[in-house]
């Protein structure tokens, strides 16, 4: 590779460093997109849900060439007791039209989107490395790759390398990832015929539905999910990397144990594994976020720990950062300026965003699942929970006040008393209000 300028350079072609490359590429930039795999979305896992809305604002009525799954019309929460589960749910066919969402792979979806940024005229760079940043007097002026004679040059530089952001951590915006600020995430996609997935799920022809899953983590912070694509379902497990090492548990026998119980077992019956993947997803919210822009560099996206953990949101922040970061890259091309005192408008774009204020509503959540608390909150309470409904639910000749008894005292021995459970009320409130 000949030592070459651009206007601009995105590391990673995911959908942060995408959504980056072809705002920056439709506004007339001349600009490379880079990618380690061997294509867009090799190296990535995704459970996964896309969002109209932040999409849309790219390419109106996208979907309708896409390479999507199904439209969500059914959204589950259900806690998993031993052998039973509480189910909460809402389906609303106003969800079709227009579509809130999908399910999607990211292996079909990153090279699809992928392709929109080189038609809008981005250089396409894959199976390429970004092995450091170039610097001119503490600004940054392009990249180095493992290519032969493979430095490149660019006004700006666009991080979009995921959580583990090699490129951030030469920047010092952040050091390793601590076990608490990630979870691990692993996933199955498992075939079944569309029918029986329609069958099972009570779907018709494209509907989809997603069901989030609370408890049988091992007493670990982390939350399972089943989503329905056309012919497979993705099942997986994400779990805070801490407490992985501290019960010297790995992550695949998580995902064993809620396959085996016998409410998803049904569902996944007679399903054929397809692929088994892993990866790193960044959980410290709000207070984790780096420092969003310098001298002649932005971050976005997982790069930058923009991850709604709560509502299981992250591609939808990647994109919208990403195209925020690619307008106000075209601004500075306009003003010839490059430096923090121009990019630092991508900082005040995210701030007025719903990403800023999403991450800051929760930000209390990340303490929350490092407090100390997961055997109550992931194991403990679901189980009681679950048994706590069972007795209510079970005509057995007990009275209906003794039983309200019962499940009291179930639910605050699942706290540790009365006062820890008036604790953990509080502690939760505080968490999901900011």
């Amino acid at each position: 590779m000949a030592d070459e300028r651009f206007d601009a350079i995105v590391v990673g072609a995911g959908p942060a460093g995408t959504a980056a490359a072809y705002t920056m590429a439709k506004g007339g930039l001349k600009v490379a997109l880079i990618e380690r795999g061997e294509f867009p979305g090799a190296k990535n896992i995704f459970g996964g849900v896309l969002y109209r809305k932040q999409l849309e604002d790219l390419l109106p009525e996208f979907w309708k060439e896409a390479p999507l799954e199904r439209t969500i019309v059914e959204q589950r929460l259900w806690v998993l007791g031993e052998d039973s589960v509480v189910t909460l749910g809402y389906r609303d066919n106003r969800f079709q039209d227009p579509p809130n969402c999908w399910t999607g792979l990211r292996v079909k979806f990153d090279q699809w989107f992928a392709s929109k940024a080189e038609q809008a005229g981005a250089l396409p760079i894959y199976e390429t490395v970004v092995t450091e940043l170039l610097r001119v007097d503490e600004r940054v002026v392009g990249v180095r790759t493992d290519r032969e004679d493979g430095d490149l040059h660019a006004n700006i530089v666009i991080i979009a390398d995921g959580v583990n952001s090699l490129l951030g951590k030469s920047l010092l915006l952040h050091r390793e990832w601590q076990p608490d600020q990630v979870s691990l995430a692993v996933k199955e996609v498992i075939a079944l015929p569309k029918q029986t997935i329609q069958d099972r799920f009570n779907l018709e022809d494209n509907e989809g539905c997603t069901i989030e899953l609370i408890g049988q983590t091992a007493g670990m912070a982390g939350l399972g999910f089943l989503y329905t694509n056309k012919d497979t379902l993705s099942l997986g497990v994400g779990v805070m990397v801490n407490d992985l090492r501290e019960k010297r548990i790995k992550p695949y026998q998580v995902l064993d144990s809620v396959k085996r119980h016998p409410m998803i077992a049904r569902l996944i019956q007679g399903g054929e594994v397809k692929e088994y993947s892993g990866h790193l997803i960044p959980e410290g919210g709000f207070d984790s976020m780096p420092p969003l822009a310098g001298d002649g560099w932005m971050v976005c996206g997982d790069a930058a720990q923009m991850v709604n953990a709560v509502h299981r949101e992250g591609t939808n922040l990647a994109v919208t950062s990403g195209r925020l970061a690619g307008e106000t890259a075209i601004a500075a091309h306009r003003r010839g300026d490059f430096t923090y005192h121009t990019l630092d408008a991508y900082n005040t774009a995210v701030k007025a965003s719903f990403i800023h204020r999403d991450l800051k509503k929760y930000r209390g959540v990340h303490g929350l699942l490092g407090s100390g608390d997961s055997e109550q909150l992931f194991d403990k309470f679901p189980n009681a929970l679950n048994e706590a409904i069972y007795q209510m639910l079970l005509v057995d000749g007990v009275s209906k006040k003794q039983k309200q008894k019962v499940a009291m005292r179930l639910l605050r021995e699942a706290a540790g008393g009365n006062m820890d459970l008036l604790r953990l009320g509080i502690k939760g409130w505080r968490a999901m209000n900011g």
